[in-house]
């Protein structure tokens, strides 16, 4: 039996875990894969065994001992933690580059996110299909929100304006925004932000080769 996430506090560390064992099981269905013990994925995912099972655990646990975990069955039981088992209608906010990449993605269906729209400042942009999905201008975002069953925006828009829009929407009804703008944002407690700073990532990149090149040296 699976428990609520409200009735215990999960750590960050493990539900950052969460969506790299949900994919690994992904490969282990289509491998055929029915079943798998912690000892196996750990060696797949680079986690000790004890660290997988402890947590799980955190969630009531779904492993037998002496057979392991159903890898049918704790893909979906993941996934149902994930709210991957409903859907999550979204848009995107800035329609170059970046915005146009993750509308291409159509990965994001399979897990349940459905992209609605994009919406752009630029007017060079407008009316153009990505995949089907209809560019829109600015003007007509609120209309849009009061119109459409919209629970999540990702805003792929300078930090400059990122506070403005991300206002705008928290205003009319957005309570979940993924944020790649490179600024950090203060909104109320109820709204869920999940930032994503590219430039992080690529920062400790750099700082792990550094590392490794010093080691050579030594």
């Amino acid at each position: 039996m699976v428990v609520k996430l409200e009735h215990r506090k999960i750590s960050r560390a493990v539900i950052s875990r969460l969506p790299r064992y949900y994919r690994f099981l992904g490969e282990l269905l289509d491998a055929g894969v029915e079943r798998i013990s912690s000892g196996d994925l750990s060696k797949k995912m680079h986690v000790t065994a004890s660290q997988i099972r402890q947590d799980l655990n955190n969630f009531g646990g779904f492993g037998q001992q002496g057979y392991g975990y159903n890898v049918k069955h704790l893909y979906s039981e993941i996934g149902k933690i994930l709210g991957l088992d409903k859907t999550h209608n979204f848009i995107i906010i800035g329609a170059g580059n970046l915005g146009q990449a993750l509308a291409n993605y159509a990965s994001f269906e399979k897990s349940g996110f459905i992209l609605k729209s994009l919406f752009d400042v630029n007017p060079r942009l407008e009316g153009i299909s990505i995949r089907g999905i209809r560019v829109r201008m600015m003007d007509e975002l609120v209309d849009f929100l009061h119109n459409n069953d919209i629970e999540i925006a990702a805003l792929t828009i300078p930090k400059s304006k990122a506070v403005e829009v991300a206002d705008i929407l928290v205003k009319n009804g957005i309570k979940a925004i993924w944020n790649f703008a490179h600024t950090d944002l203060t909104l109320p407690k109820d709204v869920i932000v999940e930032s994503v700073h590219l430039s992080d990532s690529l920062m400790q990149l750099s700082y792990n080769i550094s590392q490794r090149e010093n080691v050579r040296k030594k």
